[in-house]
């Protein structure tokens, strides 16, 4: 027991230290400050500017920024789906693999284009070397690219800056943060032992005599951005459970300290930009505080294990079932919380096998999306929900809502509530009919109280763009049910990204062309511990007050059923 929470703790403490290292640096990125690498990037990007013929330093208003992003991302959807659709008459493709039917294609490019990555198919069998590397590859850079970019222009229209252009922020946010992060990513994981080749399946005989083909490809490099970018796209069917993705501890603590590395440093980079640390701080210890307390939940569980096994063995034992023992039942509760707190997806071991309080704190991640959130988006809707504690306040006390010397009026409020409520209108609705036609549609492997959360758990994962999956649910191909789970999630997977992306740069816009208020006695601090504490208390009332059914009817009914022995 002691040495699981040691790892833990070692995890924890890296991330840590390495939070206002890379937050400055971030910080210098965007604030267009010099840094080490322009004598490599900046002809780069001038070549970049010239080919899409952009001025650089024009800046966007909050419509501008939408309209280009939506369409940048629309076109390289397009290119992405005709390349998994042609796949078959393309080269890298040693095992002749078909195309994909066509909801599986496009539902994997909505996927991968939203930095989900929900997989509703077998990597291996599904995809040649050349959809992994270049359909499937390059949106793994452009999704995260996307949401950094629109985290700082959030953070820029804060302070009211200009929200600069989003050609700019997106490619700086790919060749100075995700591509250098990710290059010693892949170093780091090829000393490992994860394989990087374009070498074709290895066919071996077994110790009964019979022929197995051993899947192997250009592994490190997908991994690396995978883990970086809060990805989770699986280049094999095990994901990071998969050997040659994950094969011992060592690469474990780079994968989870990877998911951290970016989404930690951004708060620590919109201290810089607003001009006070002292709140990024607070803000950084309040989801600190709540990240560790999940991650104490779960792994308690798992290490009490199941107490129907444990009646029939006489003794207490962790609960192994779908764990990898090289990892064990401490890794992969910070694994499950990490990638579900991140946005990240990936899995070291299977979450239908988690105890029930540990299927209740994914689950509260993935409604909550602040704790850490997605790249770039996850801080712009921790800010969110300031400004609503901000107004809450402001309610109470009789103060005029403030937020940065800006004053937050209608047009805020109706913007931030947009972005609150259309994560549990997208989770719920199709959630509801699914589980109204649970044979015609489901297709779920467990009737019970686990089966419902499967349900719930599919649709939250693809609103918050997580791509992380209960499983248990006929979601593949040819399966009769796969077509709906195909249309739907991607459907929730666009509308999950896109219309929070589209109200925080009006939002941003909106705030940027305020006048800033004179601080004054009657302004509400935000920068100590009683404001933060409001803050935590909005996150978890807001998700309780929204999810809270759910939760009872799901995890905590199993628990229930489990402890009563049922």
């Amino acid at each position: 027991m002691i040495q699981g929470f040691v790892q833990i703790f070692l995890t924890l403490f890296l991330v840590v230290v390495s939070v206002p290292i890379l937050g400055h640096y971030l910080a210098e990125v965007f604030f267009m400050h010099k840094t080490w690498l322009d004598p490599v990037m900046n002809p780069l990007e001038r070549l970049i500017y010239l080919l899409i013929d952009i001025e650089p330093q024009k800046s966007m208003t909050g419509r501008a920024y939408a309209i280009a992003l939506l369409l940048s991302n629309t076109a390289m959807a397009i290119v992405a789906f005709l390349l998994l659709m042609f796949q078959s008459l393309l080269p890298l493709n040693p095992t002749n693999l078909g195309m994909p039917t066509s909801d599986t294609a496009l539902h994997t490019t909505i996927s991968f284009l939203v930095a989900a990555d929900l997989q509703h198919y077998l990597p291996e069998t599904t995809m040649s070397y050349l959809s992994q590397i270049t359909a499937l590859g390059f949106l793994m850079f452009v999704a995260p690219a996307t949401g950094l970019a629109v985290g700082i222009a959030f953070i820029r229209g804060l302070t009211g800056r200009p929200l600069g252009n989003f050609y700019v922020d997106l490619t700086r946010s790919m060749t100075r943060v995700l591509l250098p992060l990710a290059i010693v990513s892949t170093v780091l994981l090829m000393l490992g032992g994860v394989p990087e080749t374009l070498a074709v399946p290895v066919n071996l005989t077994t110790l009964e005599g019979a022929t197995q083909a051993i899947a192997r490809g250009p592994i490190a490099h997908f991994e690396s951005i995978k883990m970086l970018g809060e990805n989770g796209g699986a280049f094999f069917g095990g994901n990071s459970a998969h050997p040659f993705e994950n094969p011992n501890g060592g690469t474990n603590l780079l994968q989870v300290v990877s998911m951290l590395l970016i989404p930690t440093a951004l708060l620590y980079t919109y201290g810089i930009f607003i001009g006070n640390l002292k709140q990024t701080r607070l803000l950084f210890w309040m989801v600190f505080a709540i990240f560790v307390i999940l991650i104490g939940v779960t792994a308690i569980g798992e290490y009490q294990g199941n107490p129907a096994v444990n009646a029939l063995l006489g003794s207490q034992q962790p609960n192994l079932e779908g764990k990898e023992v090289r990892l064990g039942w401490a890794e992969t509760a910070l694994f499950a919380i990490t990638t579900t707190a991140t946005m990240t997806g990936s899995a070291n071991g299977m979450f239908d096998s988690l105890m029930p309080s540990g299927g209740f704190c994914a689950l509260l991640n993935l409604f909550l999306q602040v704790i850490w959130g997605a790249m770039g988006t996850g801080t712009a809707s921790l800010v969110v929900y300031m400004f609503l504690a901000v107004f809450l306040t402001g309610l109470i006390v009789g103060r005029t809502p403030e937020f940065l010397g800006r004053k937050i009026e209608k047009r805020e409020i109706t913007l931030a509530s947009v972005i609150i409520l259309i994560h549990p209108v997208l989770i719920l609705l199709p959630s509801a009919i699914t589980l109204a036609f649970p044979d015609q549609l489901a297709g779920m492997s467990n009737p019970g109280f686990h089966g419902f959360t499967q349900v719930i758990y599919e649709y939250a994962s693809a609103a918050a763009g997580n791509g992380s999956g209960f499983e248990g649910l006929a979601d593949t191909q040819p399966a009769p049910t796969a077509l709906w789970w195909n249309l739907t999630t991607a459907l929730t997977l666009w509308m999950g990204r896109f219309i929070p992306i589209i109200a925080l740069l009006l939002l941003a816009d909106s705030l940027s062309c305020k006048q800033p208020v004179p601080t004054s006695i009657a302004t509400l601090n935000t920068d100590n511990k009683l404001f933060t504490s409001v803050t935590a208390a909005t996150i978890l009332i807001l998700g309780a007050l929204t999810f809270f059914p759910v939760l009872v009817l799901g995890p905590v009914a199993e628990a229930f059923q489990i402890a009563i022995g049922r």
